[in-house]
């Protein structure tokens, strides 16, 4: 839980393990926790930069959310969460390739973000992949299996594929 509150993102290994721990309890903590390691990456000044960013999306300014995080991937593209943050920019946008590209860059850079295998599947979803979808769902799944949301969706769209 402490790695959680006041670690860095050096300690995102050890706490993206703990999401698939035997022990539910640890499991939550992980889960609770861990996007406070993301976003504790960087820099002072990118990771201020990274809320701002945050901040534009929840009040809808995609534009500026858009060009704030194209200057800070430039700036720091090793930093996972601003591409996570741009692909939520492409999403509302309905550019789900480009949200696609962005969650897949921010697995790459960050193998236990299991919201931006999520992200994918919804992206799948809405361009009519179910397959695709169903795998990325369960690469989440993987990475966190308190996913219960998740695992009905998987089941749903288990379901429905036999059924074509």
């Amino acid at each position: 839980m402490a790695l959680c509150f006041v670690s860095d993102y050096s300690s995102n290994h050890t706490v993206g393990m703990a999401l698939s721990d035997s022990d539910r309890g640890v499991r939550l903590i992980a889960e609770n926790g861990i996007r406070s390691l993301w976003i504790r990456a960087g820099t002072p000044s990118q990771r201020h930069r990274l809320r701002k960013v945050m901040s534009q999306i929840q009040g809808n300014s995609l534009d500026s959310a858009l060009k704030d995080a194209d200057a800070l991937i430039v700036d720091a593209p090793w930093y996972s969460e601003a591409y996570n943050q741009r692909a939520q920019v492409f999403f509302k946008r309905q550019n789900f390739e480009r949200s696609l590209r962005d969650n897949h860059q921010t697995l790459e850079i960050n193998p236990y973000h299991f919201p931006a295998a999520i992200s994918m599947g919804q992206c799948y979803l809405r361009q009519g992949e179910n397959v695709m979808a169903l795998d990325s769902f369960r690469r989440a799944l993987r990475l966190n299996p308190n996913l219960e949301s998740i695992r009905t969706q998987i089941t749903y769209l288990e379901r429905q594929l036999e059924e074509m």
